[in-house]
């Protein structure tokens, strides 16, 4: 059954036992060519087994690391199997990383081995690791390099061998549930990254707490459009284990770019994305509702009241509640089909998703659910439910995760989701795994760094417990909050704030294109709902924060500590005016 709660060991264990009772059943989709292609479970398998087969042919032993940089396709599930088939861990690693970034990694790792997709990535690998000990293996999948004293080879030349998938099944099944699968290094919004080291039992934890969901939405058979880079540890899970095991076919988007084509085309049953995204989408959104004005401009807008007023009260009258239906069918359908159709959950992660951002999109009849996770944690710890949606908070935990709220209102999970510890890093092990004094579980708690609540069995985020800011008379101010406000307002499209140790908060804003000149009005909007002590005093514009510049990670978290060093003087000018 797609549905049960597996007791398979490790992670290829599950996928080959799958593969085997789903053989001919589509598992990917993906674009190459002109067109879209397939990828069934049957043949997912065989390719698993044979590269399984080259990388032992190859030296590759368990507990050795292999760097895996590539784009969301067929090859890098494939690869993440095969790996953790023969006993080896993957290491997940950003096609956007500088050289830089690879060099830490790979050396930090210790890898030996590398799984590229294409030879402008293959050579940023090649000089990072010729800074940190060099390859002694490097497979390509597209157009690889000429390389003198590593063994180099085409995809093609590593699947060519067939292998055996019920062998290699069978092996899966006697390793443990506590041995290393991969090591995810932390996108980090400062300092450098660390390697998290993730066994199989925190992913397949993941994958249990999540079956209620997928049983009640009945996700067999349904596609889920993936996009999120798979080297994310959330994408990594969800997309590479997680919603292939309860039978969804993956399709790998080709792009940002194409989402809103994706969207109708495939029709798919689950989005993933992050804030950012729902940013970009309700911006859009607005403009074209400003741009068409008139009636369909106050059917938009009457629609989203009544929507918030569904979520939120009072309670809607009997003249509303007619209108709501209408409105339903002449606005929200029409919403809703621009995404396909048939969407049963829209899950946003990565950073935090204001309430507010949230309740736009539930309010004109999308299923809009916000969860919560780290690295540290398999990724997954909470999600709201369709059925349960409290949209202020990130949900009530999985089933399985025990989360608690410590004195100085750190969150606290624990339960088999919790990594190992980081690699290479047993003093920051010892900070973030815990146990408790007096509690008769020995267990460690992950000390997950965020602040928050729990109300009601559901867990409210608040803010990085070492992100907040200390003003000059000792008040403490949340950025998130702050700037998940000043980025809700249409006019700003991305915000950091600043104000350690003075006596005034000031921003740097990144204005929504043509909307330069409404700035000030829209951060005077938002001090109106702002105590004194959190007002944006003084702003500036500045460039977007870009993934290419080292200001936003691959999941489009600002690194809010690089943007403050990089415009220092620029703050220091805001500080003094």
């Amino acid at each position: 059954m797609p549905y049960s709660r597996g007791d398979w060991p490790t992670l290829p264990a599950m996928m080959l036992a799958r593969a085997r009772a789903w053989g001919p059943k589509p598992l990917f989709r993906y674009w190459r060519g002109s067109a879209w292609q397939r990828l069934s479970w049957g043949e997912f398998a065989q390719q698993v087994a044979a590269l399984a087969g080259f990388l032992r042919a190859q030296g590759v032993a368990p507990g050795d690391r292999v760097l895996l940089v590539s784009e969301n396709r067929p090859e890098f599930p494939v690869s993440d199997t095969a790996i953790m088939a023969i006993g080896a861990v993957t290491v997940p690693t950003y096609t956007t990383n500088t050289t830089a970034d690879h060099a830490h990694i790979k050396g930090d790792s210790g890898a030996r081995a590398a799984i590229v997709s294409n030879r402008r990535l293959a050579e940023r690998v090649l000089e990072a690791a010729a800074a940190t000990g060099g390859l002694d293996l490097l497979i390509v999948m597209e157009d690889p390099p000429q390389t003198e004293g590593i063994a180099t080879f085409h995809w093609a030349e590593a699947i060519a061998v067939p292998g055996d998938p019920l062998m290699l099944e069978a092996e899966a099944e006697q390793a443990s549930r506590e041995s290393l699968a991969c090591l995810i290094y932390t996108s980090g919004t400062g300092g450098q990254p660390k390697g998290v080291m993730l066994p199989h039992r925190a992913l397949l934890a993941n994958r249990d707490g999540v079956i209620p969901l997928a049983q009640r939405l009945g996700f067999d058979g349904k596609p889920y459009l993936s996009f999120l880079p798979l080297s994310h540890s959330y994408e990594h899970t969800v997309g590479g284990f997680l919603l292939p095991s309860v039978g969804m076919e993956v399709v790998y988007s080709r792009g940002a770019d194409r989402l809103a084509q994706e969207f109708t085309e495939i029709a798919p049953a689950v989005v993933t994305a992050v804030p950012r995204l729902f940013e970009v989408l309700r911006a859009r959104m607005l403009a074209q509702v400003e741009k068409d004005g008139g009636l369909k401009r106050h059917l938009f807008e009457r629609t989203l009241t009544l929507g918030l007023r569904r979520l939120d009260g009072p309670p809607l009258g009997l003249i509303e509640r007619v209108q709501d239906a209408i409105l339903d069918r002449l606005v929200r359908s029409k919403v809703r089909a621009r995404f396909g159709g048939r969407l049963q959950a829209l899950v946003s992660g990565g950073a935090r998703l204001d309430p507010e951002l949230g309740g736009f999109f539930i309010a004109l009849g999308l299923p809009v659910l916000q969860g919560y996770g780290q690295s540290e944690a398999g990724p997954v710890i909470s999600v709201n439910l369709p059925w349960a949606n409290r949209r202020e908070t990130v949900g009530p935990p999985l089933a399985g995760v025990e989360a608690r709220i410590a004195p100085d209102g750190e969150v606290l999970v624990r339960g088999d989701l919790v990594m190992l510890g980081y690699w290479g890093a047993p003093a920051a092990t010892e900070a973030a795994l815990q146990a408790l004094p007096g509690d008769p579980d020995p267990r460690p708690w992950l000390h997950t760094g965020d602040v928050g609540a729990l109300d009601d069995g559901y867990l409210r985020i608040t803010d990085r417990k070492r992100d907040f800011i200390k003003t000059l008379g000792g008040d403490m101010v949340s950025p998130a909050k702050v700037e998940g406000l000043l980025m809700a307002e249409p006019e700003i499209a991305q915000a950091v704030i600043a104000g350690e140790g003075r006596s005034a908060i000031v921003a740097l804003v990144v204005p929504t294109e043509g909307q330069e000149s409404s700035v000030a009005a829209a951060i005077e909007r938002v001090n109106t709902r702002l105590s004194t002590i959190e007002r944006i005093r003084r702003f500036a514009a500045v460039s977007p924060f870009t993934v290419e510049d080292g200001t936003l990670t691959p999941t489009m978290k600002v690194k809010r500590r690089i943007v403050l060093d990089r415009n220092a003087p620029l703050v220091e000018s805001l500080q003094k005016a």
